[in-house]
């Protein structure tokens, strides 16, 4: 069994992050903690720590219960953590995702990136 395993090297496979350099970024930016200190991206994780990480805008407090070096699918990565992340923001089902341009209609004016901006919640 393994004694403790780097935290980006964790994350990454456990499935919290998509690659290993973006848990290594998460964690030189400060948004990963485990047992409440800031955790570089080379500090150990072992099994009972407890790790906050914000990753991808959304807040995830886990507590480790097994440690794993290589990424491994979702039904095994699931049973290495125990999740106590609160739960996603619901999203509205009417809201598009993006703006949706004819095919040919060539580039937005001005008005139509106002437009995009206002569907996006992004006005000024």
């Amino acid at each position: 069994m393994i004694g403790g395993v780097r935290i980006d090297q964790w994350l990454h496979a456990v499935r919290l992050t998509k690659t290993r350099a973006d848990a290594a970024t998460a964690c030189r930016g400060g948004h990963v903690k485990v047992n409440g200190k800031t955790a570089k991206p080379a500090s150990t994780v072992q099994v009972g720590d407890h790790v906050e990480a914000r990753l991808n805008q959304r807040e995830r407090i886990v507590d480790v219960v097994r440690v794993i070096e290589k990424r491994v699918g979702t039904a095994v990565a699931l049973d290495c953590y125990i999740d106590h992340s609160p739960a996603p923001p619901e999203r509205d089902p009417h809201q598009p995702m993006f703006a949706v341009r004819d095919r040919g209609a060539g580039r937005p004016t001005k008005r139509d990136k106002r437009q995009i901006d206002r569907l996006r919640g992004r006005e000024h």
